[in-house]
């Protein structure tokens, strides 16, 4: 929905991108929150309300998310809230509470440790528990699916999606933050095994451990404090059924819906967009589903396919196309996030120049 109260991005922090970090989900978050609030000009006192994004069952403990708060700081007292899902989600609930107009600073953060258990064990256990969770697909076996139907209706190539992983890594070339980057062939990828078929290792994210901080500010406070505000001026998300079964995987209705309530198609073009595009065969679905043509640059940081910190990854998109409109000179932006199996939920942020 497009934003009643005016509310901008003012700071950001996004961790190093890691195979295996020795650090905890709290020393990762004290390292952005530093940073992010630097960033914004402010210091912890100065935060409002904040939102954390994380999730038990990559930390493997209940309530991890209350050591983490020790990051945040617990004095002076502040509101705190806490999502399971992507830290994207926590910079909604940030951006929504901001609207109530009783406060001016948020903080939204979003981690996580991937490479502390096998992922292919522990996100069937997050699935529908009596139809899914049984048949122990994981999130790439699923992909998978998704992509040899497009596939089969010829929506997309394997030659397409090895461009696409070999464009995004090589963009990635100029991104401190990637964990995968570099020159790659598309035949020599292409000459490579199967992990799941279709899907072969370049199609697939890496595993990555990191943490995301994004500060937000209201109005007049966020003028206060910077001179180069990004401002949201769109902000939706929509899912769909949980079950895959019962939907058409040839597209992302829900994206569709989050960009049209996000109102990406109204306020002039789309310059660049961040899109969670995890796996290489979604990035032409979300690109139909949202509406960007081939004009958009689309993941110029490389994306997931070079870094996901799971449960960061939609909340990195955020922080990139906050640094396009204002580091490198961008108009308006779009960053996406997602959820569930088989782009089940779509997150839609529109982002755009300080006025």
């Amino acid at each position: 929905m497009a934003a009643t109260e005016p509310v901008a991005i003012i700071g950001w922090s996004v961790s190093p991108m890691e195979r295996r970090t020795d650090k905890t989900e709290a020393q990762l978050l004290l390292d952005v929150i530093t940073d992010a609030t630097a960033h914004a000009g402010i210091s912890r006192a100065d935060v409002d309300f904040t939102c954390a994004g994380s999730c038990d069952y990559v930390a493997g403990q209940a309530f991890s998310f209350v050591q983490n708060i020790n990051a945040i700081g617990a004095w002076p007292p502040k509101r705190d809230s806490h999502v399971e899902m992507d830290g994207a989600w926590a910079l909604y609930e940030a951006w929504v509470r901001l609207q109530l107009g009783d406060l001016d600073v948020a903080l939204a953060t979003g981690s996580g440790r991937s490479s502390t258990a096998d992922p292919a064990t522990i996100y069937p256990m997050e699935m529908d528990p009596y139809y899914l969770a049984p048949l122990g697909a994981d999130a790439v076996s699923m992909a998978a699916l998704q992509a040899r139907v497009l596939l089969d209706a010829g929506l997309v190539t394997e030659r397409q999606m090895a461009t696409i992983a070999a464009r995004t890594r090589r963009d990635a070339v100029a991104n401190p933050h990637a964990q995968v980057s570099g020159e790659f062939d598309v035949d020599a990828l292409l000459a490579g095994e199967y992990v799941r078929d279709p899907l072969r290792r370049h199609d697939l994210p890496p595993i990555t451990d990191g943490a995301c901080a994004v500060v937000l500010a209201r109005g007049e406070k966020a003028r206060e404090l910077t001179d180069r505000p990004v401002w949201i001026t769109g902000f939706a998300h929509v899912a769909e059924a949980h079950q895959p079964g019962v939907r058409d995987l040839r597209v992302s209705t829900s994206a569709a819906r989050a960009a049209k309530a996000a109102g990406v198609a109204e306020g002039g073009p789309i310059d660049v967009a961040e899109l969670q595009s995890a796996f290489t065969h979604e990035e032409p679905v979300l690109t139909a589903a949202l509406g960007l043509g081939p004009e958009v640059a689309i993941n110029p940081s490389g994306g997931p396919l070079a870094a996901n910190p799971i449960m960061a990854t939609g909340l990195v998109r955020i922080a990139e196309a906050a640094r396009q409109i204002r580091d490198a000179g961008k108009r308006r932006a779009l960053a996406h996030a997602t959820s569930g199996p088989c782009l089940q939920q779509n997150l839609v942020c529109v982002l755009e120049e300080g006025r």
